[in-house]
């Protein structure tokens, strides 16, 4: 379990095991690049960026659940995800969030 608040609603909180992240960094290739210039002259949605970032965000995305997973942690609370253009073409995401174990809340 995901969540971007600090608790996941019908769950508490028995134990916090501290930041996870996942991170890639991912350049564009000559060919993504000449595509996504093509793509701009039409103007609109550039997929091949698009599509790019939903790859690189996915996969920084699970390292962080991996991350998780490796503490023990059934849950992460507080996921964000940071974007930093490392240099011309080459950006990292990073996806972080608090590792925490979660049972469910009795009623």
């Amino acid at each position: 379990m995901v969540s971007t608040s600090f608790d996941i609603p019908g769950y508490r909180i028995v134990r916090s095991l501290g930041v996870v992240r996942g991170i890639v960094v991912r350049s564009r290739s000559i060919f993504g690049t000449i595509g996504a210039g093509l793509q701009t002259l039409v103007g609109g949605n550039i997929t091949l960026l698009t599509n790019l970032c939903e790859k690189t965000r996915g996969e920084a995305f699970d390292l962080m659940l991996q991350h998780a997973a490796e503490l023990g942690a059934n849950a992460v609370v507080g996921a964000r995800y940071d974007a930093t253009e490392v240099m011309q073409g080459v950006t990292e995401v990073l996806a972080y969030g608090t590792a925490v174990v979660v049972e469910r809340a009795s009623s």
